[in-house]
């Protein structure tokens, strides 16, 4: 049997070097680290296993699997590879390669279970276990070449789906459950691969939301701004079917697109109507997020820092008459403008308040400015970018005006503002 695809063994190598650097300087005391977040493991070996990744320092790294044994073989690049059923067997595992677990390991906190934590603890009695999350963080968070060649790949065929095929295919009279099933099926039909993953502890997505009106403002708990009513009380994801996309009234698609396990992060909105007929009110808004957006992409450079592009948005959103809305309405307000996004879509950096640390090349980010509009709904926009010494180069296109959808003679023509 063949693996369907692998990640070249030079390109896992190069990962290890980046979280051993970030392990020497930000928590020097450890000697290895431990991973068992199974989106982290695929990162860090090819396989998306089910058991633990070890790092150690200095040695030879080792995947230790539940299940699985051969799969992993065929898929990862890591040379030593071995079953076990528990941690306590892992001083076991290691001494059979000339290595030793040491005192203080670091481990992927906020990826496991209390249970498992408590559990890790007891069957290794003798190591202290420190928090290595950000060193993982900070080491995926600048993206290699083969990287970015994937996330080119999906952000290309993200706005393919969003600003071309979907309102072709959308209409004024439709749910938003009935344009939530068109958008998966153009985005699957792209390749969209399904699964998406999120960092944040039971945060949860499915493929994204779309949001008719002041469905746009509806409250929510999500973590992002838009508001939605969703499918369910139980799965409040993508659109609900009693909400009705009418005439002269906005439409909001928040979606990400996923392909081979990397994520792009967009945004789009679409009015049922001729440009003429879009109210003022929604119009401006939207126009004052498209300069905070432009803002926002002109600054994403090395060096400079998170915290300082945040602010600068503030400041635009506050000269406009749209502050009170700027990223949610009332308890929908977040206190951000765009995240990190990678094998996670909710990843580091964050941009906001107290995020010091400077933006080095080849990050990626999405940038989301949004504003809420009470009675109407929520206008703004969505790109995901690489950031770059010329600027942030976005890779999910660069028209972000609403598109129009307009009834002519029984045909639906497309236009935008």
């Amino acid at each position: 049997m063949e693996a369907i695809d692998t990640i070249p063994s030079v390109e896992l190598e190069s990962r290890w070097t980046k979280v051993r650097q970030y392990m020497s300087q930000n928590i020097p005391q450890a000697q290895g680290v431990m991973v068992m977040s199974r989106i982290l493991m695929y990162w860090l070996t090819g396989h998306w296993g089910n058991g633990l990744f070890w790092l150690p320092l200095e040695g030879n790294p080792v995947l230790m699997v539940r299940k699985g044994k051969e799969r992993a073989k065929l898929e990862s690049g890591v040379q030593n590879i071995f079953p076990f059923r528990s941690p306590g067997q892992i001083p076991q595992i290691l001494g059979e390669l000339g290595q030793r677990l040491p005192s203080v390991v670091g481990i992927d906190m906020g990826s496991i279970s209390w249970a498992m934590g408590q559990t890790v603890r007891k069957k290794l009695p003798e190591a202290e276990f420190i928090a290595a999350d950000q060193v993982l963080a900070q080491a995926r968070a600048v993206k290699s070449q083969w990287e970015l060649n994937v996330l080119r790949l999906a952000g290309e065929r993200h706005n393919q789906a969003l600003t071309h095929n979907l309102p072709q295919k959308i209409q004024p009279g439709m749910s938003e459950q009935e344009i939530a099933h068109i958008l998966l099926t153009e985005l699957l039909t792209l390749g969209h691969q399904g699964q998406i993953r999120m960092n944040g502890p039971g945060e949860e997505l499915y493929a994204g939301v779309a949001s008719a009106a002041d469905s746009g403002n509806y409250p929510t708990v999500s973590s992002g701004p838009v508001g939605y009513r969703g499918l369910h009380p139980a799965v409040p994801q993508m659109g609900y079917a009693g909400q009705i996309w009418n005439m002269q009234q906005s439409f909001i698609v928040d979606a990400v697109f996923q392909l081979e396990g990397y994520h792009t992060d967009k945004t789009q909105v679409y009015f049922a109507g001729t440009k003429e007929q879009i109210p003022d009110e929604l119009k401006d808004a939207h126009r004052v997020c498209q300069e905070i957006h432009n803002r926002l992409a002109e600054s994403l450079r090395p060096g400079v820092k998170p915290s300082d592009l945040y602010a600068q948005c503030l400041e635009m959103a506050g000269k406009s008459r749209f502050e009170s809305g700027f990223m949610g309405l009332g308890e929908n307000k977040v206190p951000f403008v765009g995240h990190g996004i990678g094998v996670f879509v909710d990843d580091w950096p964050v941009v906001a308040a107290k995020f010091n640390t400077p933006l080095e090349e080849n990050m990626v980010l999405a940038l989301e400015p949004k504003i809420g509009i009470p009675g109407q709904g929520m206008v703004g926009v969505e790109n995901t970018f690489q950031v770059t010494a010329q600027g942030g180069i976005s890779l999910t296109g660069n028209a972000d005006d609403m598109i129009c959808v307009q009834e002519r003679n029984d045909q639906w023509a497309i236009g935008s503002i």
